[in-house]
């Protein structure tokens, strides 16, 4: 029930463009089109409720009550506070680098949306279907880590620059164990496609074979999207915000709504990689496949979440330390460990 409601639409879509006289090669590309366009409105609607849903999940935590007072339940707060930031004004310091300072807060929710369209939402729903989507989503989550050091660097701003300087070394050093946690399952299952990596958890998940490759890849992950314990880029309890100090208004919500695009991003590729993307547990196939992605994809935000209103921030020296130290060695025993499992069984014959 309700398995091809998206795949329908689109096959819809193919029929009424292909009775209209549009050629084939012009018909899929207005599909790719429409598929995007439905990604990136429903990631921006999503963003906005992550921002409710961190404030419950922080009220409930910590036994507080949240939003209450605009609309039910406090649902418009956010949309409240969105329609605040839009009208305030945008306050541009003296001697910034003003093409970069105002083109970072706008590029840098860039490459969380290009991610989003490769991942797929189920089966048969991924917009572009890549065989190298692994690879793809790694590279242009990259692009986060100048585009952060644009802003602190273009700011002016001494705090900003060191803020810039903080986020550009925290993100490349995570993100090395984060790629060399993801090698493990590449190998076991022999390529870069996700839809094939999915495919190749029907008999069991990756988390079951991998656990010690999802533990590092989500530890990554928490460090990668500044999240507490590890957000040393912003620095919430400190007087200033890091690369983000000297903007105002909707500049500085454009980089915060990044975040929660970037950790939605971590957390369909923790989904697609170890959870069995939208593979159903326990053969409970009577629910369509999209249903099952977004509850783990969900399951993986609410623990960030958690994670954020549960521990302390760590000092900065212990967080690079324990990157370096800890996390990449473990990464690179992973992968040694898991080719000589590898060829144990192909060995032995299985």
């Amino acid at each position: 029930m309700g398995e091809n409601i998206f795949t329908g639409i689109a096959a819809g879509l193919r029929t009424y463009l292909a009775g209209a006289g549009v050629p084939p090669l012009a018909s899929e590309f207005i599909v790719m089109v429409v598929k995007l366009l439905a990604v990136i409105i429903f990631v921006s609607l999503n963003v906005v409720w992550l921002v409710y849903m961190e404030r419950k999940v922080a009220a409930y935590i910590q036994c507080r009550i949240g939003p209450n007072r605009v609309g039910p339940k406090g649902l418009l707060q956010t949309v409240a506070d969105v329609v605040k930031l839009l009208a305030k004004e945008i306050i541009i310091p003296r001697r910034v680098d003003k093409f970069v300072y105002l083109a970072a807060p706008i590029l840098v929710f860039v490459p969380p949306m290009m991610a989003f369209a490769v991942i797929p939402w189920g089966e048969g729903m991924a917009p572009i279907d890549l065989n190298i989507g692994v690879f793809y989503i790694l590279a242009v989550a990259s692009l986060s880590t100048i585009i952060f050091w644009m802003g602190g660097w273009s700011s002016n701003n001494k705090y900003s620059l060191v803020g810039g300087m903080r986020v550009v070394a925290q993100m490349v050093s995570y993100e090395l164990p984060l790629v060399l946690s993801l090698l493990g399952v590449i190998m076991l299952t022999g390529t870069l496609s996700i839809t094939e990596i999915v495919n190749a958890q029907r008999g069991t998940w990756f988390i079951f074979a991998q656990p010690l490759a999802f533990l590092i890849y989500f530890i990554a992950g928490v460090s990668e999207v500044n999240r507490t314990p590890f957000d040393l880029v912003e620095g919430e309890s400190e007087i200033i915000a890091g690369p983000y100090t000297e903007y105002s208004g909707m500049g500085y919500a454009m980089y915060m709504l990044a975040e929660y695009g970037s950790m939605m991003v971590i957390s369909c590729m923790c989904t697609i990689m170890f959870l069995g993307g939208w593979l159903a547990p326990f053969g409970w196939t009577f629910l369509p496949s999209w249903f099952w992605f977004f509850i783990k994809v969900y399951a993986m935000i609410f623990i960030f979440m958690w994670l954020r209103w549960t521990y302390p921030r760590i000092r900065v020296d212990q967080l690079m330390g324990f990157g370096w130290k800890v996390l990449v060695p473990l990464s690179l025993a992973n992968i040694f460990v898991t080719g000589v499992g590898m060829y144990i069984y192909r060995a032995i014959g299985w």
